[in-house]
């Protein structure tokens, strides 16, 4: 077997893959419980989310396989069980009775922040700890993804409460009678 020189150790490469797995295995729990919402999903929102959660596990679907590819550009392999995914995960399972679909949307953006605020922290442990800047780079690229789902979920929850000239249903100041 032909040793890998790419400029990082072996620890620096080591290093990089735990946290690499750690994400993906956030990004495989994000997508079993964005399908699973996809399939379970009713009411007056359904078709407006069932295509939304179809286009985001699109994108997991293929992030999820970018990083298992980078674990083995970096000579790593990527963990591939469901007992690798639930022990590594900072988010956790969606298990119980199906929720309402605002609640199915709260649940996703709290998971996308979750990973939002991992990436982070794995951004500059890449840069600072691992000296790996390719790996930066590509998990703020997976990081901004992130970021762009959770604002179409925030926006749609956003709107049960706001009024279609913008402002907040509930802080809505009311203005007295013949002024």
């Amino acid at each position: 077997m032909r040793k890998l020189n790419i400029g990082l150790s072996e620890e620096q490469r080591q290093g990089v893959t735990e946290l690499l797995n750690r994400d993906l295995a956030d990004a495989y729990l994000l997508l079993i419980k964005t399908k699973k919402y996809h399939w379970d999903v009713v009411g007056p929102q359904f078709r407006s989310l069932h295509e939304l959660w179809e286009e985001h596990y699109q994108v997991l679907t293929e992030n999820i396989d970018s990083l298992a590819e980078r674990v083995r550009t970096l000579g790593g392999y990527p963990v591939g069980t469901a007992e690798g995914f639930l022990r590594l995960a900072s988010i956790k399972e969606d298990t119980g009775n199906v929720p309402v679909a605002t609640q199915m949307v709260a649940n996703l953006v709290d998971n996308h922040e979750q990973v939002i605020r991992n990436l982070r922290e794995h951004i500059d442990q890449c840069s600072d700890n691992f000296h790996d800047e390719g790996t930066a780079d590509f998990l703020t690229g997976l990081m901004e993804q992130h970021e762009e789902m959770a604002w179409m979920l925030r926006s749609f929850i956003e709107g049960e409460s706001i009024n279609s000239d913008g402002s907040n249903v509930n802080t809505q100041i009311k203005t007295p009678v013949g002024v």
